[in-house]
C-alpha cells in the first residue's frame, strides 16, 4: 500500500522511481487516506506492507491538522484488525533538527505518538540506520 500523493513534479518522480523498483510479483494499491477499507478490494493477499506512516500523518494533516494524529491512530488500528500480516514502515523524524514553524513541530511530535503507538501494537521493530536493521522489540 502506497500512501504517497503526487503533489508536484518532483513527488512525481519520486513515485515513478518507487514504482519502477518494485518487484513485478508484488499488487501495489496506492491510497493516501482509508487503507484497511481498500484491502477488502483486493484479491486474498496474506501480507501487506505499508508505505508509509509518515506520508499517512501528512495526507491526513492537509484536510483537517486537529484530527490528523487521531485519524491516522485509527487508520493503524484498523490496519491492526485485518486478518493478514501487516508491515508498517516509519520515519523517525524526532533525531533531526526542531522545525522552527508550528506545524512542522506539530506534525513532528504527532509522528513521535504515532510510531510509539504502533510500535508497542507490533510484534517486532525495526530501527533502520544507514542501510543496517536495529531489532528494538
Amino acid at each position: 500500500m502506497a500512501t504517497a500523493r503526487a503533489s508536484d513534479e518532483e513527488m512525481a518522480e519520486r513515485i515513478a522511481h518507487h514504482r519502477a523498483r518494485r518487484p513485478a510479483t508484488w499488487l501495489t494499491l496506492e491510497a493516501s487516506t482509508a487503507l484497511a477499507p481498500q484491502v477488502g478490494s483486493l484479491p486474498t493477499v496474506n501480507t501487506i506492507v505499508v508505505e508509509d506512516l509518515t506520508l499517512l500523518l501528512s495526507n491526513h494533516m492537509e484536510s483537517d491538522a486537529a484530527l490528523a494524529e487521531e485519524r491516522t491512530l485509527a487508520e493503524v488500528e484498523a490496519l491492526r484488525a485485518l486478518r493478514v500480516n501487516v508491515l508498517m514502515v516509519s520515519n523517525e523524524v524526532g533525531m533531526g533538527l526542531v522545525p522552527p514553524y508550528p506545524l512542522g513541530r506539530a506534525f513532528r511530535d504527532a509522528l513521535g505518538r504515532l510510531n510509539q503507538a504502533a510500535a508497542a501494537a507490533c510484534d517486532e521493530v525495526y530501527l533502520v540506520v544507514a542501510g543496517l536493521p536495529l531489532r528494538l522489540k
